[in-house]
């Protein structure tokens, strides 16, 4: 048989749902390979499919979602028509709620997130919608490798006209942060620090405080075009900000805060995933 590869065909960015952790943002990168018989093109799988098709299938599958082991210990889950409720307990006596359309969550039937998991349940499913010809299908997923410091965080975009309104997806991010053009390895190491496995949420969005087995909790609620959208967690894991959490809202809030601490022009490049950003000065 041939065999045919595409190395970073695309990167699913989502959240997840992890009893030690809380809600954490993720970025995994794509590679695949088809093996099989040529075709009358002499091809096992033409390239521009492999990068439309296969691509627009795996993002449907996973990207923007929040991905929920329902076999953790006390999750429950309701269905509501097309909506769906998730109450997830947290090994420190905490608990995340989350309220949305079905289409923005991903229930696995397991009690933990696993590459291999994934990556064999994407496998089964896409062998499905592919070409007789194609025998084989093998999907690595991996993380970014990154030397520097970077951060997981969640959040959600209301306004968004495409799958960014999900209240729960995120990333696995760099952050680069400079002072009078020089970078500056501590500050990079202190924010990412203070911002690990944080939801990001816009103050607006803020509706409740309360507490559950007395920790502090802070909801957040929105409406958006794919429907009503609602999330609570531990108070310690919510990151508050002004203006609406884009990426450039972060890098530029980021880059104030800095500022007020330190001396000299601050840029802040802030990842949203892999390979993308924004610019943030002060």
């Amino acid at each position: 048989m041939a065999r045919l590869f595409v190395e970073n065909l695309t990167v699913m960015d989502f959240s997840y749902l992890d009893a030690a952790r809380g809600v954490v943002g993720e970025s995994w990168i794509v590679d695949i390979e088809l093996s099989g018989e040529l075709d009358d093109q002499g091809m096992v799988f033409d390239f521009g499919s492999v990068k439309k098709q296969i691509k627009q299938f795996i993002d449907a599958q996973a990207d923007h979602r929040l991905l929920v082991p329902v076999e953790s210990a006390g999750c429950e889950i309701e269905k509501d028509g097309q909506e769906v409720r998730i109450r997830f307990p947290l090994s420190d006596g905490g608990e995340v709620r989350h309220r949305s359309p079905k289409d923005a969550v991903l229930l696995l039937d397991s009690d933990t997130l696993e590459l291999p998991q994934i990556g064999a349940q994407l496998e089964i499913q896409l062998k499905e919608i592919l070409p007789d010809n194609v025998k084989e299908v093998a999907i690595v997923l991996r993380s970014e490798s990154i030397a520097g410091a970077f951060y997981h965080y969640t959040h959600g975009l209301q306004k968004h006209q495409g799958q960014c309104q999900r209240i729960a997806h995120g990333h696995r991010s760099r952050l680069e942060v400079s002072i009078d053009g020089s970078r500056d390895s501590d500050l990079e190491t202190q924010w990412s620090q203070r911002l690990a496995d944080a939801y990001v949420a816009t103050d607006v969005h803020v509706v409740e405080e309360f507490e559950h087995n007395g920790i502090p909790h802070t909801s957040m609620q929105y409406t958006a075009a794919q429907g009503e959208f609602a999330i609570s967690l531990p108070s310690k894991y919510v990151f508050t900000m002004p203006h609406v959490s884009t990426v450039e809202n972060i890098a530029m809030h980021l880059a104030s805060c800095i500022a007020e601490e330190s001396r000299g022009k601050v840029c802040v490049k802030a990842f949203e995933g892999v390979g993308k950003g924004a610019l943030g000065f002060a």
